[in-house]
């Protein structure tokens, strides 16, 4: 077989361990899964009516253009509609990128550790990844621009940063995109950004229509509970969405995706209350690290990274055994720290009370 050079010795991504799987090598009759950085409150209440009445022929093609969606999307921010393309999440939407715009002989720069997509697409495509390492587990926009050359094709910024939570705050971020050079695209990926609430950190919308080099992401697979349907989208300039929508399947989202995001968009109390209740949980992780001296990275997202100063293979593991998918740090590039999506009041209790039993089995809290 003629296989491309790149991909050999390459690893498929690894997500969390699924929910059946541990249920049967541990024979656990209750798992929560505070890996993957999903909703724990689900989806609108207005999804799950739909989804209860809803008669969709699935014989059909869907709207390869996905006209319902967009115009939801249009009104919600006040884009145009060749302002859109639309994602089978944003690992698809990645992908288009780094298919339209890397290959053998031009770099890509992006933060380390960060969303595993962008080096590992980049990697397939055959481009130089350049990355550049986190700087109190924020970006280092400094070295970024430093490792940005004539052959320099993308910029990736994770804002929040996956996995440390962290953001680019927007006067950073504003003299950031002003030095980058103007045929080099910069990817702002926001898919928590429904849950940063921090001051300094703005609605970026007006960085499409003032630079032509910028396009952001958003998804609805975090705070909109949507992630099995799968649907992402990206906002840009008219030139680089006609540039990169030839490269994207033609059917590459649902029928069902499509109406039910859609559905989604309109329910934004939904949205503002899950936002709420992570606030409050976000709160029990931090006074636990606080509480035992623990290092963490003050997180915008849905998740933490916090230290457990031990083998963070081993606490996922036991904590595996106790019934909490979470995700060890070691796969993160981040050994000795945890990363965990935060749950429910009652699911963040239990699981730091296992935790902290897990930790003083270990020697590690007193």
């Amino acid at each position: 077989m003629k296989w491309k050079q790149q991909i050999h010795d390459m690893k498929a991504y690894q997500p969390g361990k699924p929910i059946e799987e541990v249920q049967r090598e541990y024979g656990l009759d209750k798992i929560v899964k505070l890996a993957s950085n999903e909703n724990p409150y689900g989806f609108s209440p207005k999804v799950k009516a739909f989804l209860e009445s809803d008669h969709t022929n699935h014989a059909i093609y869907p709207d390869g253009y996905a006209q319902i969606l967009r115009t939801a999307v249009v009104e919600h921010l006040g884009v145009k509609e060749t302002q859109l393309i639309f994602g089978n999440g944003s690992d698809d939407l990645i992908a288009i990128v780094t298919r339209a715009l890397l290959y053998p002989g031009v770099n890509t720069v992006m933060a380390k550790p960060s969303f595993s997509q962008y080096s590992h697409n980049a990697e397939i495509e055959g481009a130089e990844v350049r990355e550049v390492p986190l700087k109190d587990g924020k970006h280092d926009l400094n070295a970024m621009l430093e490792a940005i050359d004539e052959n320099t094709s993308i910029v990736w910024v994770c804002n929040p940063n996956n996995p440390t939570g962290t953001i680019v705050s927007d006067e950073e971020l504003s003299e950031f995109i002003q030095k980058v050079p103007q045929d080099v695209l910069i990817v702002l990926d926001e898919a928590y950004f429904e849950y940063v609430n921090a001051p300094e950190y703005k609605n970026t919308l007006h960085y499409v229509e003032e630079n032509s080099n910028v396009i952001i992401m958003r998804t609805f697979s975090k705070a909109y509970g949507l992630a099995s349907f799968r649907v992402g989208y990206a906002i840009a300039n008219e030139d680089v969405i006609s540039k990169l929508d030839p490269v994207r399947a033609p059917f590459n989202n649902t029928v069902l995706s499509h109406k039910v995001a859609t559905i989604a968009l309109q329910d934004q109390g939904f949205i503002s209350e899950c936002t709420e209740k992570n606030e409050k949980g976000k709160l029990q992780f931090v006074e636990f690290c606080e509480k035992h001296n623990l290092n963490f990275y003050p997180s915008q997202t849905n998740f933490i990274l916090f230290e457990v100063k031990a083998d963070s293979d081993l606490v996922f593991k036991e904590m595996m055994k106790r019934g909490f998918i979470i995700r060890s740090g070691k796969a993160l590039s981040a050994p000795g720290y945890i990363r965990v999506t935060i749950g429910t009041e009652e699911q963040n209790a239990e699981f730091l009370h296992l935790l902290e039993e897990l930790l003083k089995e270990q020697g590690v809290l007193a």
